[in-house]
C-alpha cells in the first residue's frame, strides 16, 4: 500500500466530518425552527439531569401554611393544594416524563426494528406472521389498548412503561419493513449475497446503515406522542401515583381548582406543551436535514 494511499484512508474519516459539520450548520443557519427545538429539548434534558440541584423546594413533603397559594416571588409558579412548590414538582416531573418517554422509544424501537428487519429481508411465512402479529396490535386505538393493559397490570408508573412500549412497538415494525423491502433488492445486497455473506451480517452491515434515517426521525418525532400517552394515563389515574411529581397526575390534581386557583394545572400543562412542542420542532428538522442530505447525495 502505497504511502499516498494510507495517508487519504486516514485523513478521509476527518474530512468527511468537518464536512458532516459543515452541513449541519449551514442547515440551522436556514432554519430558526430547528434553532428552537434544539434549544428547548436541551433546555428540558438539562432540567432533567439537574432537578435535584435546581428545584428550589423538596417536591414530595406538604406544607400545608402556604397550600394554592399564587404565584409569588417565594414560589413562582405559585403552590399545590398540599403547599409543595409547583415550579419544583414540574422541574422534578420533567425527569419522569423525559425519562419515562426515552425509555419507551428504546424499548418499542429496538423490538420494532428487529421485527422489521426480520419480516422485510426474509419474508415469506415469517413476514405474514410477523405482520398479522402487528396488524392485531394495529387495529387498536393505542390510548384504549395502553389502558386495558395498564388497569390489568395494576396502577402505577413501571406498569404504564409497559402499556405504551407495548402499543408503540407495531409503528417501527411496520417503517422498518417497508425501508427493507425498498433497499433488500439494490445491487450492493445483491453484491454481498452472491459474494457468500451471511444474512445477519447483510441486514446490519449493509442493510441497516442505509434505513436508520427514517427510523430516527420517526423515534424523535414519537417522543412527544408518548410524553402525552403517558401523562393520558397519569391522568386518568393508570400511571404515576401521588405524591410523585409527574405533569399527567398534576394536571389531574390541578383540574379540581382549575376556576379558582388556575396555576395548580396551567404549569404542569405548560411543562407538557413545552416538551412536546420542542421534540416535534426537532423531529421535523431532523427530518429536514435527512431529506437535504438525501437530495444532495
Amino acid at each position: 500500500m502505497s504511502d499516498a494511499l494510507v495517508v487519504d484512508l486516514l485523513e478521509r474519516p476527518h474530512a468527511e466530518s468537518q464536512q458532516l459539520w459543515k452541513t449541519i450548520k449551514y442547515f440551522l443557519s436556514r432554519n430558526p425552527l430547528a434553532i428552537t427545538g434544539l434549544v428547548i429539548v436541551a433546555f428540558t434534558i438539562l432540567i432533567a439531569i439537574f432537578a435535584d440541584i435546581l428545584t428550589p423546594y423538596n417536591s414530595v413533603i406538604p406544607n400545608l401554611n402556604v397550600k394554592l397559594q399564587g404565584p409569588s416571588l417565594l414560589h413562582i409558579f405559585g403552590t399545590d393544594d398540599m403547599g409543595r412548590d409547583i415550579l419544583s414538582r414540574v422541574m422534578s416531573g420533567t425527569r419522569i416524563s423525559l425519562g419515562s418517554a426515552l425509555l419507551i422509544i428504546s424499548i418499542s424501537g429496538i423490538f420494532g426494528l428487529l421485527v422489521g428487519l426480520g419480516a422485510g429481508y426474509w419474508g415469506g411465512w415469517l413476514d405474514d406472521i410477523l405482520m398479522r402479529l402487528t396488524d392485531i396490535f394495529l387495529a387498536f386505538p393505542a390510548l384504549v389498548l395502553a389502558m386495558v393493559i395498564s388497569a390489568t397490570l395494576g396502577p402505577n408508573l413501571r406498569n404504564a412503561l409497559i402499556a405504551v412500549a407495548t402499543v408503540w412497538w407495531p409503528w417501527y415494525a411496520r417503517l422498518v419493513r417497508g425501508q427493507v423491502l425498498s433497499v433488500r433488492n439494490m445491487e450492493y445486497i445483491q453484491a454481498a449475497q452472491s459474494l457468500g455473506a451471511s444474512p445477519l451480517w447483510i441486514i446490519f452491515r449493509h442493510i441497516l446503515p442505509n434505513i436508520l434515517g427514517p427510523f430516527i426521525v420517526q423515534g424523535t418525532l414519537d417522543v412527544g406522542n408518548t410524553i402525552l400517552l403517558t401523562a393520558s394515563l397519569s391522568f386518568i389515574g393508570l400511571g404515576t401515583q401521588p405524591p410523585t411529581a409527574e405533569w399527567g397526575a398534576m394536571v389531574s390534581t390541578g383540574r379540581l381548582y382549575m376556576l379558582s386557583y388556575w396555576w395548580v394545572p396551567t404549569f404542569p400543562g405548560f411543562g407538557i406543551l413545552l416538551c412536546v412542542l420542542g421534540f416535534n420542532l426537532l423531529g421535523d428538522a431532523v427530518r429536514d436535514f435527512v431529506d437535504v442530505r438525501s437530495r444532495n447525495s
